[in-house]
């Protein structure tokens, strides 16, 4: 990881079934260095194979309505009967060390970080077509009829919000997707906007050799 530059406050939605959680840990795995993934917490139940602290922060209602009141959270929203939010000091943290930090969050929370945080990346997650979203959703086999249908019924109020994102990614193949990702960001750090000071830096030099410092 380059040191010098300075972490991107990066914004991963899509909808259920979409992949982004499996492109997220494919993401960093090969590049274990340069990103960080932010745990979020939420209300749901853990399902098979989830652990405390490693995919989500599991809290009752009661909790998390505390580290509301408290101000520990940068976001929060409420998606199929359950509360999910982001924890502020650990993306403060890792972005002050020049981490890019991933928010895997859904877009109600998505708008309110890029609310605050004008310079936040927004991906946004979609399968090759409603079709494949709804197969991977009943081939996960970890929810009934009534959860997928309430699902596929948010799907289509988030479909709605998808031009508020800088770029869509379209999950087909995982290993093509993830360096698709991956270029993204490496092209975000190269914004103008980004570079401000560098550009600063390399004008003052120049102005120097003009003036035969």
């Amino acid at each position: 990881m380059n040191t010098e530059r300075k972490g991107i406050l990066i914004v991963v939605s899509g909808f259920s079934g979409a992949g982004k959680g499996t492109i997220m840990k494919q993401l960093l795995l090969e590049h274990e260095e340069q990103y960080a993934l932010s745990v979020s917490a939420t209300t749901r139940s853990p399902r098979p194979g989830e652990v405390h602290g490693r995919e989500y922060f599991f809290v009752s209602e009661e909790e998390f309505q505390a580290m509301i009141r408290d101000g520990q959270l940068i976001e929060y929203a409420k998606y199929v009967n359950h509360y999910y939010g982001t924890p502020r000091k650990y993306v403060e943290e890792k972005l002050a060390l020049g981490k890019d930090v991933i928010l895997e969050i859904e877009i109600q929370g998505a708008l309110q970080i890029k609310k605050n945080n004008p310079d936040t990346l927004l991906l946004f997650v979609t399968p090759p077509s409603a079709q494949e979203l709804k197969n991977r959703l009943k081939g996960r086999g970890t929810e009934d009829e009534a959860t997928i249908a309430s699902r596929l019924s948010r799907a289509v109020q988030e479909a709605q919000g998808i031009e508020a994102y800088d770029y869509l990614v379209v999950n087909d193949d995982l290993n093509q997707c993830t360096k698709k990702v991956h270029d993204m960001i490496e092209c975000e750090h190269d914004r103008i906007a980004r570079n401000q000071e560098k550009i600063n830096s390399m004008r003052q030099e120049l102005t120097g050799f003009v003036k035969g410092e």
